[in-house]
Order: structure tokens, then C-alpha cells, then sequence
């Protein structure tokens, strides 16, 4: 039986969206929580840091900062690290988020204010989920059964670095995202784990399938609903938008 760690700091434990059902029973995450801190004044000083910004991993970093269970924060996947920063932000900061988006319907930029207490989680098929992380899927257009699995932070931390290397040969290494993405999710192709197999697959994957597999991904990946209710200012018309997520959402206006 662990005994619970005594801390000089405030601490919070935080649901997970997944449960903890992607994560394998012996790991501390399968218990579907996480203990969090407050944000310090170190994590000021990782937000306010011109060098982490400019090389696009500050809310990493901070992500990093904040997790103190003795866990490979590698392993948490997307939809769980989501929560963790959305947790994080209304601890630090309230839960009402001050922004500027583009009205959809004017295309005009307009002030919102979010509830971030209101995100929910997002429903799916708990039933489909497994420790291993494993998922069948059968590519209907190129006839092949794939196995992938959900993102992590680990991986989305390798494929920040594989585009960033690409953007130094290339100018057009952003229209490599989705391949790159692609080749990180699937793990095995009819079977095979080869690396050059799954890579030759994620290049010519035709569009039907590749969209195919990603709606199916996105379907059964534990997250939250990432949007709010917008209300045109000038027209009266409503839609959903989503959050948006960059480093200004740990910096409140006044």
C-alpha cells in the first residue's frame, strides 16, 4: 500500500478523461487520477521564459512542471494532458478565460469570455479501450488491417522534433504533418512492425482511408469537448468554437 507523499506545496488530484483504462495496471495512471500541483512561481518563470517560447515547448515544459506523482509523464496520452492543463489553468488563474476569436459569421475579431468549469469530458466507448493501447483497424481502400495506438506526450514531443527537422531541409514540412503523425499512431501493418513498412504505408495512404482512420481515432481517444457556446456580437447567430489553446491561455488580461 503506497503512502501519500507530504508536499510544501498545494496539491490537486485530477480526473482523468480515460479512467485510466489505457494505461497498463501496473502503472499509477490505470487508477484514472493524477496528483497535480499549484502553479509556483517557477512555472511563472517557465511562462515567461522568451527562450522556451520561441522554440514552441513552453506549455511542455510547464506540463512537466506541474505533474509530481512519480510517473513517465511520456506516457500520459493527449486527452489526459489536456485535462492536466485545463486543470492547471483554472487553479492557477479562475476558470474564465479571456479571449479573441474570429467570428465565423462576420469574420470579424471579437472579446469572449469562456467558463472553463463548463468543458466536459468527452463521451466515448469505454468498452473499446484496452491497457495495451493497441487498436484494429481495417483500411477499406488499401486493404490493409493496421494496428495503432492513442498519442502520447512522448510521442507528440517526437514528432514536434521529426517536423521541426523536416522544416530545416524543406519549406513545405507542414504539409508533412499528417504523414508524420501518420507514422508515429501505427504500430503494425497485416501484421508487420517493421518501421519501413509502417513508414511506406503513412506516405501513400490514399485520403478516404487516411481521414477514415483518423475519425476513428478521434471517436474513441478519451479527451475533453474542447469548445465553447460562441454568440456573434454582431449577427446573434451561435456556434461551437473551439478553445483557443495557445501560451496566452495562462496569461489573463487584467
Amino acid at each position: 500500500m503506497s503512502t501519500k507523499k507530504e508536499h510544501k506545496f498545494p496539491t490537486e488530484v485530477i480526473d482523468l478523461p480515460s479512467k485510466g483504462l489505457v494505461y497498463p495496471e501496473d502503472s499509477p495512471l490505470s487508477s484514472g487520477q493524477i496528483t497535480i500541483k499549484y502553479m509556483t512561481a517557477k512555472e511563472e518563470d517557465i511562462l515567461a521564459s522568451q527562450n522556451l517560447i520561441k522554440k514552441g515547448v513552453v506549455l511542455d515544459k510547464l506540463f512537466e512542471s506541474i505533474i509530481i506523482d512519480d510517473i513517465d509523464i511520456n506516457d500520459i496520452i493527449i486527452g489526459d494532458k489536456n485535462a492536466i492543463l485545463i486543470a492547471t489553468r483554472i487553479l492557477g488563474y479562475g476558470n474564465e478565460y479571456n479571449a479573441e476569436v474570429t467570428d465565423p459569421f462576420s469574420l470579424e475579431r471579437q472579446n469572449v469570455t469562456i467558463d472553463l468549469s463548463q468543458v466536459k469530458v468527452k463521451e466515448v466507448d469505454e468498452s473499446v479501450l484496452n491497457r495495451e493501447n493497441r487498436y484494429k483497424f481495417t483500411l477499406e481502400k488499401t486493404q490493409k488491417d493496421i494496428e495503432f495506438k492513442l498519442l502520447t506526450h512522448g510521442d507528440e514531443l517526437e514528432i514536434n522534433k521529426d517536423l521541426q527537422a523536416l522544416a530545416r531541409l524543406t519549406k513545405n514540412a507542414g504539409s508533412k504533418e499528417v504523414t508524420t503523425r501518420l507514422r508515429h499512431m501505427i504500430v503494425s501493418v497485416d501484421g508487420k512492425e517493421e518501421r519501413k513498412t509502417i513508414n511506406e504505408l503513412a506516405e501513400n495512404l490514399v485520403s478516404q482511408d487516411s481521414k477514415a482512420l483518423r475519425n476513428y481515432v478521434n471517436s474513441i481517444s478519451p479527451d475533453l469537448e474542447l469548445k465553447f457556446q460562441f454568440e456573434s456580437d454582431i449577427t446573434g447567430e451561435m456556434e461551437a468554437l473551439d478553445i483557443p489553446f495557445g501560451i496566452d491561455f495562462f496569461y489573463p488580461s487584467e
